[in-house]
C-alpha cells in the first residue's frame, strides 16, 4: 500500500504562495535595481542604499551600516563611491561637531526617480483596489519582515564564507573590457599551449 499524502491545510498552502510571492518579488527587485543602477553609472548595492539614505535622511555611517547589513568597512567604501558620484555629501552634524553624518544632494531625486514612474503608476493602479485596512495589513506585515530581515544581515555577516571552491577569475585590464569573445579565447588557447611546451622543462 502507498503510503497517503499529507492533507495540505488552507494555512499551510497560503503560506507557501506568501513565501514564492515574497522570494519572487525579492529576485525582481534585485534584477530592476540592477537595471537602472546601470542606467544612472552605480552598482546596484550603492543604489539601493542611496535609497534608504532618502528614506532615513541625514544619518551617520555607523547608522547605515547597521540599516543595510554591509560592515563598516564596506559602508564607508559604498558611501565614498557615492559621494564620487555625485549624490551624497558628508558633513559635520550641527548638533555635535565630533559627528559626521551623510545626507543626499538634492539633484539626486530628480535624475533617478524619472527611471521608476511606470512601475510607480502601475503600483497606483494596484493600491486603489485596496480598502485602507488592508493596507494598513500590507505596511505592518512588511515592516517586521525588514527588522527580520536586517536581524538576518545582521547574522550574515558574523558567518564565515561556506565556498570549498574558489574560482580563480583571468585577470582582466582596461584593454581586455570590451574585446571580443571570440579574440580572448583564441589568446587563451594559446597561452594554454605555451604552458603545456614549458611544463617538462619546468619538472626537470
Amino acid at each position: 500500500m502507498s503510503k497517503a499524502t499529507p492533507r495540505v491545510t488552507p494555512r499551510e498552502r497560503l503560506l507557501v504562495g506568501l513565501d514564492e510571492a515574497i522570494r519572487k518579488v525579492g529576485a525582481q527587485a534585485v534584477l530592476i535595481s540592477d537595471l537602472v543602477a546601470t542606467r544612472v553609472g552605480i552598482n546596484s548595492t550603492d543604489l539601493e542604499c542611496l535609497d534608504l539614505l532618502q528614506l532615513a535622511g541625514s544619518t551617520t555611517a555607523g547608522q547605515m551600516s547597521a540599516r543595510s547589513g554591509l560592515t563598516t568597512g564596506a559602508t564607508t567604501a559604498m558611501i565614498d563611491r557615492l559621494e564620487r558620484a555625485g549624490y551624497v555629501r558628508r558633513r559635520r552634524d550641527a548638533a555635535d561637531r565630533r559627528v559626521v553624518v551623510v545626507e543626499v544632494l538634492e539633484h539626486c531625486g530628480s535624475h533617478i526617480a524619472p527611471l521608476y514612474q511606470p512601475i510607480q503608476k502601475d503600483l497606483e493602479q494596484l493600491h486603489s483596489r485596496y480598502s485602507n485596512r488592508e493596507l494598513a495589513i500590507v505596511v505592518r506585515y512588511l515592516t517586521e519582515a525588514l527588522d527580520a530581515g536586517a536581524r538576518f544581515a545582521a547574522w550574515l555577516q558574523t558567518q564565515p564564507s561556506q565556498s570549498k571552491h574558489r574560482t580563480r577569475l583571468p585577470h582582466v585590464t582596461r584593454a581586455t573590457v570590451g574585446e571580443p569573445a571570440g579574440r580572448r579565447a583564441q589568446e587563451h588557447k594559446r597561452q594554454s599551449g605555451r604552458r603545456k611546451k614549458r611544463a617538462p622543462q619546468e619538472s626537470r
